[in-house]
Order: structure tokens, then C-alpha cells, then sequence
């Protein structure tokens, strides 16, 4: 099966677009029919049906490519308005310095440095945003929409395998930018070792973008074999795919900066299991290094050799702490009842340096 064909087959199945705002056209029916309140007041219990149905047929969309391709495109998720904001907000980050190079679990900054950036695995730069920082309001509200169709999707009946997890945590924001010049990610797993990521989900910030002289196109192969997926990273283009094994995934060589913020939501089996996982690992390493201390308290430790890069588990440079801070209510007014109100950002530190390339003790999640 043809890339073109699974896009193709994706992009018509979610030609409808998210309803998230007012737009001018209601303001102008509102007013029209101000001067008869009865009117006004069924005209947008009207609209507001309207955004459920097309709510309910974006989110039934994205349950069935995720069950028949294990991915899904939407495209005009938020409107020019919005993606604008975002992108003004990003591009002020990078401006002022908050991005720094992604990194590769086990691998230190200065190794990675040492490296030629064309031979680097992962050429992005990244930071990550819990969305309480100034000036990412708009980021916040970004999350908080991708929050409300996850746990939609998430919890709607006959939702297939979405049904199969149990979804109400996610990690912060990781924004990166590929700042052209060919930077790229190699081949790679965001989750290899069940560290509870189920879902990934990326929100693309690029006007005007064109594949063909700009490159950055993300390939997805969501079955074994030839079968593949290419994506093109267009401005106000939100996709999700399944985070584990079944969909390893590479960022092409880019030749113009490239924005895309990315959310992972968190299985609450798989993840409890992987945080119980790393603490009993980390008590028995440090139970091991007590008893070697004590066998002799003499030794000094001798600096180990770097660890070569593991392509399937690479993590930030960043070392901030995942706060926990509820999603707020998603934008869709008649939908407040299915607000993800227990969805919440991680829970609690990780080290950046993760050992045995695994996330699930990491400080920010691996990429």
C-alpha cells in the first residue's frame, strides 16, 4: 500500500474541521436576530447543536483511523486566528533563547555536542511548556483543546481500540523546531519499553509549507513491510498515532524551520506499572552501591564509558519538573460535561539521563 493512499484515505475521512470559537458569520446571525430575543436564543441553541454533531464526527473520525490505520490527520483544527497566536508564541520563545538540542537518553550535552550536527540522530531543537509560563496562553489553550478530543475519543462508546486504555494523564508540551539545513530525526519508537505512553499527538505550525523544496515530511509506518505514511507538517495539522512499537516514525531532512508541538497521553495501567517498575529498580541499585561501599569504603568510582545512542528512547536536555496542573474546560460550551477535568500533566520528577533507555524514570518523557 502507497503512502498517498493512506493520506489520502486520511485526509478525506477528517475533511470536517474543529469547531473551537465564534466565528464572524454567528456574531453577524446573533446580531440579526438580537432585536427578537426568542430568536437569538434559538438560533444559537442551534449552533451550538451544530458544533456537537460535528464534534461528535470529528472525534468518530479519528476512532476510526486510529482503529484501521493507527493514525489519524486533522486539518484547520483551531482556525488561522488561534494558530497564529501559537506560532507568534513559539517563534518568541526561540527567540529568546528557551530551546536547547534534543538529546539522546544516556548521552551527556557536551558528547552530544562533540558530535557533527549532520551525522546527529536528532537535530531538533526543543523546551517543554506545562502552559502556566508567560506568554504561552496560547499554547495552554492548545493542549487543553487536544485534551478534550483525547478524552472524548477516549471514552465514547464503540471506540474500538481507544476502549482499551485508560487515559487521564499526559506530559507537558515538548515545542521543537528543526532549524532547517537538513536537521532531521532518525528512524525511532517514542515508546519501545512500555513507559505508558499510548498516544502521541502533534499540532504543526508551518505556513505555506511545501514538501517538495522544504522536506521535513514526517513517515509513519504503522504496519510492518512497505506500508508507509508520509505527512506533510502543515500549518494548523493536529495527527495522532499509537506511541508504541506499532508505528515507528522518522522526521525527514528539513530545509526551512520547522514548528511542531507534541503531547503524549499516558495508559494509567501501562504508566503505573513503569513508574513501579523504575522505583524498585532504582532501590535495588542503590541497596547494591550500599553494599559495595561498605565492602570497601576505600574505592573511588570509575567514570563509565558513554553509552551509545539508543535511537527508540531519546529524551530532553531540559531538567524542570513536570508540574500537575488540571486541563481546563475544552472551548465546545455544550460539551462541558466531557471536559478531561482529571487530566493532568505527568506525576511528578524524572531524571533527564535516562538509565537502560527507559522513560519511565526520566525528567522529561523520551522522544
Amino acid at each position: 500500500m502507497k503512502s498517498e493512499y493512506i493520506h489520502h484515505k486520511l485526509k478525506r475521512n477528517n475533511r470536517k474541521k474543529m469547531i473551537t470559537s465564534t466565528t464572524t458569520t454567528d456574531y453577524q446571525n446573533f446580531f440579526k436576530h438580537s432585536a427578537h430575543p426568542a430568536n437569538a436564543e434559538q438560533y444559537f441553541r442551534e449552533l451550538l447543536d451544530k458544533r456537537e454533531r460535528r464534534y461528535e464526527d470529528l472525534c468518530r473520525n479519528i476512532i476510526n483511523d486510529m482503529n484501521q490505520y493507527g493514525l489519524s490527520v486533522v486539518d484547520d483544527f483551531l482556525g488561522m486566528e488561534k494558530g497564529l497566536k501559537i506560532l507568534n508564541e513559539v517563534r518568541s520563545m526561540y527567540n529568546a533563547g528557551a530551546f536547547k538540542d534534543g538529546m539522546l537518553a544516556n548521552m551527556k550535552s557536551d558528547v552530544q555536542s562533540s558530535t557533527p550536527r549532520g551525522d546527529k540522530i536528532r537535530g531538533d531543537k526543543i523546551t517543554w511548556v506545562g502552559g502556566n509560563e508567560p506568554g504561552c496562553s496560547n499554547v495552554w489553550y492548545l493542549t487543553n483543546q487536544i485534551d478534550s478530543v483525547v478524552y472524548r475519543v477516549n471514552t465514547m462508546k464503540d471506540n474500538g481500540i481507544l476502549g482499551n486504555y485508560h487515559i487521564r494523564e499526559r506530559t507537558r508540551a515538548m515545542v521543537a523546531c528543526y532549524p532547517g539545513s537538513g536537521t532531521h530525526y532518525v528512524m525511532h519508537v517514542d515508546n519501545p519499553n512500555k513507559d505508558g505512553r499510548v498516544i502521541t499527538a502533534i499540532y504543526y505550525l508551518n505556513i505555506d509549507w511545501d514538501a517538495k523544496e522544504s522536506g521535513g515530511i514526517l513517515r509513519i509506518r504503522p504496519t510492518p513491510g512497505t506500508t508507509v505514511a508520509d505527512i506533510e507538517p502543515k500549518f494548523d495539522r493536529l495527527i495522532f498515532f499509537w506511541s508504541d512499537i506499532r508505528n515507528p516514525h522518522e522526521v525527514q531532512p528539513a530545509h526551512r524551520t520547522r514548528y511542531a508541538i507534541t503531547v503524549w497521553y499516558f495508559d494509567a495501567k501501562e504508566r503505573e506499572e513503569a513508574l513501579k517498575n523504575a522505583k524498585l529498580k532504582s532501590s535495588q541499585t542503590n541497596n547494591a552501591s550500599a553494599i559495595t561501599q561498605q565492602a570497601e569504603p576505600d574505592s573511588t568510582t570509575t567514570p563509565q564509558a558513554a553509552t551509545p545512542p539508543i535511537v527508540a528512547a531519546a529524551t530532553s536536555s531540559s531538567s524542570s519538573t513536570i508540574s500537575s496542573i488540571p486541563a481546563a474546560s475544552a472551548v465546545p460550551t455544550a460539551n462541558k460535561a466531557l471536559t478531561p477535568a482529571s487530566m493532568n500533566t505527568g506525576s511528578g520528577a524524572l531524571n533527564a539521563n535516562v538509565a537502560n533507555s527507559s522513560c519511565a524514570a526520566s525528567n522529561e518523557i523520551c522522544t
